[in-house]
């Protein structure tokens, strides 16, 4: 009989002070949404009814659940300040936000795949080059020959290969004028 007292109790105790309960919550954190408050207070009130001893006098029962309640609080406050707002500053000098590092990672991408389109708008120019002009810009270009070496290779003059690569590239920057990212 005397554990049903005590129930009752506890439950007329927390439906009374529930306004209160929450208001206090609310205090406690000064920017929290109505429902953190109000979840708060349900789950200090889930951890009373399964914990505390139901024969304890109402007194003891107010300070236990505003101490609860305050270290619930205090919890909450620890997680919270885990999370990053997209909005808010990375670092402590305010350099950069999360929103500004995905969009320059969103940047980033769309630089990558400019330069993807850019090397094979290259390589086709390259391709349509005529065969002389072609392996000149080749050699010298992507494998790192010397003019001096493809010179001595072929035995072709040194001017005679410079006058070839300077047509290539010109018709190279023909076809890369109408590029457009």
């Amino acid at each position: 009989m005397s554990t049903e007292m005590g129930r009752i109790s506890i439950v007329e105790f927390l439906t009374t002070e529930r306004g209160r309960l929450i208001r206090y919550v609310r205090h406690l954190i000064d920017d929290a949404a109505e429902r953190d408050g109000e979840d708060i207070v349900q789950d200090v009130a889930l951890n009373l009814f399964s914990r505390a001893d139901v024969l304890m006098p109402i007194e003891t029962l107010s300070a236990y659940v505003y101490q609860s309640l305050r270290n619930r609080v205090i919890d909450y406050l620890r997680r919270r300040r885990d999370v990053v707002s997209l909005d808010e500053s990375i670092d402590e000098n305010g350099e950069s936000s999360l929103i500004q590092q995905l969009s320059d990672t969103l940047s980033d991408v769309e630089k990558e795949v400019t330069r993807a389109e850019l090397r094979k708008s290259i390589v086709s120019a390259i391709d349509q080059l005529p065969g002389e002009q072609k392996a000149v810009v080749i050699e010298t270009e992507l494998n790192g020959r010397s003019f001096r070496e493809l010179a001595k290779e072929w035995g072709i003059p040194i001017g005679t290969l410079l006058a070839r690569k300077s047509r290539a590239l010109a018709k190279i920057r023909e076809s890369l004028r109408e590029f457009k990212p």
